[in-house]
């Protein structure tokens, strides 16, 4: 069983809930067209489902996570956004469907997740349909920067890379996507980046009370004092230092993220 480092307390949703095709799959906007059939993995909340169903309706729009938890919300934005998704509990291991079945198979920020995103990217390939597309997206942590400089913040990305890695995920996923799909036999692949920027004073206020609470009350937080990592009390000078962040009038962050479209 793979471990998820986030989990799906709200400052982590809160997160989640804001992420959309432009924000967070732009590299894979000008391959959706109506009519087109989408697996989405590790749909989350479902914002970038229900932006994508909204895209290629009336195609089939299937939306796939590991944990139950965030669906009811996926499918309650769906029926409010008047688009049709399918949401279900699913295995990125072991895909519940027969080869060929969609036309796009889309995961973002899943890889870095998981112990063994090579057979995850297999299986994805095998559902997807002959010209169609896998599309993967994930964060790399180790190119996170940020001004202005905190130890706390430095202290905060060391120990996110000690916990990740403690659950056998990858945190710098982003740079490793490339070789994980070479590793799957995938070779027509176009590998891309692309960034978040939070620099703006409500940009700030809502990325830094997200990593705050994730910092005190999330799965992340509750695994780096399970596993010896982190002291509540650490915890909560790292959370103290987000909020510094977000309350500096020259404060700006960059996460760099690395994309692949391969073709099937």
């Amino acid at each position: 069983m793979d471990t998820y480092t986030h989990g799906h307390a709200d400052p982590v949703l809160q997160s989640h809930r804001w992420r959309t095709v432009e924000n967070s799959a732009a590299y894979l906007a000008a391959e959706l067209r109506p009519g087109l059939d989408v697996l989405d993995v590790g749909c989350g909340p479902g914002t970038i489902t229900v932006d994508l169903a909204a895209r290629v309706a009336p195609g089939r729009v299937v939306g796939l996570d590991v944990s139950p938890a965030p669906l009811d919300e996926a499918r309650d934005l769906a029926r409010r956004s008047g688009v049709a998704v399918e949401f279900s509990v699913g295995d990125a291991y072991a895909l519940a469907f027969p080869d060929g079945t969609f036309d796009v198979v889309h995961a973002h920020q899943v890889l870095q997740h998981l112990t063994d995103p090579v057979a995850a990217l297999h299986e994805m390939a095998r559902v997807c349909r002959p010209g169609g597309v896998v599309a993967v997206r994930d964060v790399d942590y180790a190119a996170t920067t940020w001004y202005p400089a905190d130890p706390g913040l430095d202290s905060w990305l060391a120990l996110y890379g000690r916990v990740a890695r403690r659950n056998d995920a990858e945190p710098d996923a982003g740079r490793r996507l490339l070789a994980w799909a070479h590793a799957a036999g995938l070779r027509d692949t176009v590998a891309t980046t692309s960034s978040w920027c939070f620099a703006t004073p409500a940009e700030r206020a809502w990325w830094g009370r997200s990593w705050a609470g994730r910092a005190t009350a999330s799965a992340f937080a509750e695994q780096a004092v399970d596993y010896g990592l982190a002291s509540p009390a650490e915890l909560q000078e790292i959370a103290a230092a987000w909020l510094r962040w977000a309350a500096s009038d020259d404060g700006w962050l960059g996460m760099m993220h690395g994309e692949l479209l391969i073709r099937a």
